[in-house]
């Protein structure tokens, strides 16, 4: 009997054994993930954004330059010289199309983003005060009577043509702009009102300035303003009206935007390139060197006077120096201030 139990009992143990599971063998570490690769930089696309006004002029200089770097995208977009400067300052564009200066609060953005940027005039641009071309009451007005129209208390009382000066017909006087967002806009009330982003609101805005055209060429009782080179393309639907600063009326011409005798809305307009695009992209450089080099004449075929040669070096010796910040102090729209004076100051 005691071996009958002893020899169950080691039977037992077997079985037990047998069917206790087996130790799982020690696994190997997982391979690491590799490191995540930093985004490739595209070097064969310049980024560019920013005024509608300078849009034009940009993109036939990106045209041009097709026939040098084939190979090199160069899209435009218009999103308003302030919301150019929105995407540039957060290093979403190398270059930012302008309309005028680049304001203090636009350089604090750009200053907290790291983004540094050098700051090129490349043509003279004369503001158009436009009409519908059935208008045949106003050749000209004057700066006292745009005032008139567009200062901040004319909202909903400066509402008839009759209003704006004795003689005109008792039409509604309906209003186009460029939007809040468009250089234009800051130099129009800048030069016309005496302050930068004052103006009446009660009219139709678009930092678009071909939407501007339209409106205008529509409206028999319209009266608008934007850039000299959109008027010079569609020049057969528009009606230019001069103006009188003090000294008599004056169209917007080659010769009086150069001159400095259509006043107050003759301004520079601008490129700001960011620096780090440049030694990321070193086609940027020579696209801007070839910008520099050719828009005299490219300019006088969209409707812009082009600069003095002497700017134009002194633009181009700004770039090759790396030299980064902006000529205006205080920065934002100037009216009046010599390229010249501002730039030979860096020498």
């Amino acid at each position: 009997m005691q071996r009958l139990v002893i020899g169950l009992v080691l039977i037992l143990a077997l079985v037990v054994t047998a069917c206790a599971p087996v130790p799982a063998a020690p696994s190997a570490p997982a391979p690491a993930e590799p490191a995540q690769a930093a985004p490739a930089v595209d070097r064969t696309t310049i980024l560019i954004d920013g005024s509608s006004t300078v849009a034009p002029l940009t993109s036939a200089v990106a045209e041009e330059f097709r026939n040098v770097s084939p190979d090199t995208r160069v899209p435009v977009g218009i999103s308003g010289t302030g919301g150019g400067f929105k995407k540039f300052c957060n290093g979403e564009t190398d270059i930012s199309n302008a309309s005028r200066p680049i304001k203090e609060s636009e350089f604090t953005q750009c200053a907290e983003n790291g983004i540094e940027y050098i700051e090129l005039p490349v043509a003279y641009d004369g503001m158009a005060v436009i009409v519908n071309p059935t208008n045949d009451w106003v050749e000209c007005l004057t700066v006292e009577e745009l005032k008139r129209v567009w200062e901040p208390e004319a909202e909903g009382v400066i509402m008839s043509w009759s209003q704006v000066r004795e003689g005109f017909p008792d039409r509604p006087l309906d209003l186009y702009g460029a939007g809040v967002d468009s250089g234009t806009y800051d130099y129009f009330t800048q030069a016309i009102v005496g302050k930068e982003g004052a103006s009446r609101g009660d009219f139709l805005p678009s930092e678009d300035d071909n939407i501007l055209v339209q409106g205008v060429a529509g409206d028999e009782n319209a009266l608008g303003f934007f850039g000299l080179a959109y008027y010079e393309e569609n020049a057969d639907k528009l009606k230019l009206v001069a103006v009188d600063a003090g000294n008599g009326c004056v169209y917007p011409t080659e010769e009086t935007v150069n001159n400095g005798t259509y006043q107050p809305l003759s301004r520079p307009i601008f490129i700001y390139v960011n620096a780090a695009s440049l030694e990321a992209k070193p086609i940027i450089e020579t696209f801007i060197e070839f910008y520099l080099e050719n828009v005299d004449d490219l300019a006088r075929e969209v409707g812009y006077v082009p600069l003095t040669q002497e700017i134009y070096d002194l633009a181009l010796a700004r770039l090759q120096s790396r030299v980064t910040g902006s000529i205006y102090a205080g920065g934002g729209s100037q009216v009046g201030v010599s390229l010249s004076d501002l730039l030979s100051a860096e020498k």
